[in-house]
């Protein structure tokens, strides 16, 4: 049985607990600390983010952002070890756009890597589709209860209410996902 009362792990990039400075500031600004293209956090609505990074589960922390696997680019490390060989020289992009065969938008690659020779010249790539449990009618109630004020719900009970209390969602880390995501692909 789960001992935390409320679903929120982090809260735009902070723990729901963490009271720092920087913390308060990244959630008064709506900051993402996860090399998000902007700034802000963008989840869901870009005037109203819903900035929940990760929940409980089993009171385990789980990544439910795809914005969130981008900490520090350890995903990109992981990619690229997986796609090249150890000496590659690499970069990578984001959102990458993708035209169909008339030019028009087909949509965006989260992630793009190259490996390039000495002159510049790339001669192999891999593409990355990053993606999490999306929760956003599930957590938006408690994460508003939150943001309106956070040092006094930071260890709030939602476990009466049972829409919160029933919330089913997959167990993905980052670690887990990158390792396992990618040695299951060879």
């Amino acid at each position: 049985m789960p001992t935390r009362k409320h679903p929120l792990a982090e809260v735009f990039g902070h723990l729901t607990t963490d009271m720092s400075l920087k913390a308060k500031r990244f959630r008064a600004h709506r900051l993402c600390p996860f090399n998000n293209i902007v700034p802000n956090c963008t989840k869901d609505k870009a005037r109203n983010p819903l900035g929940v990074c990760g929940i409980y589960q089993d009171d385990m922390p789980i990544i439910t952002c795809p914005i969130r696997f981008r900490e520090d680019w350890i995903i990109a490390d992981e990619a690229a070890s997986f796609f090249f060989d150890k000496a590659a020289t690499w970069s990578s992009l984001t959102e990458v756009r993708m035209n169909d065969s008339k030019g028009k938008s087909a949509g965006n690659i989260d992630m793009v890597l190259v490996a390039y020779d000495n002159n510049g010249k790339v001669y192999d790539f891999g593409a990355l589709e990053i993606q999490a449990v999306y929760i956003s009618g599930n957590v938006r109630e408690p994460f508003e209860h939150y943001m309106q004020d956070q040092q006094g719900r930071a260890s709030m009970d939602c476990l009466k209410n049972p829409t919160i209390h029933g919330l089913i969602i997959f167990h993905h880390r980052a670690k887990d996902l990158s390792r396992n995501f990618f040695s299951k692909a060879e």
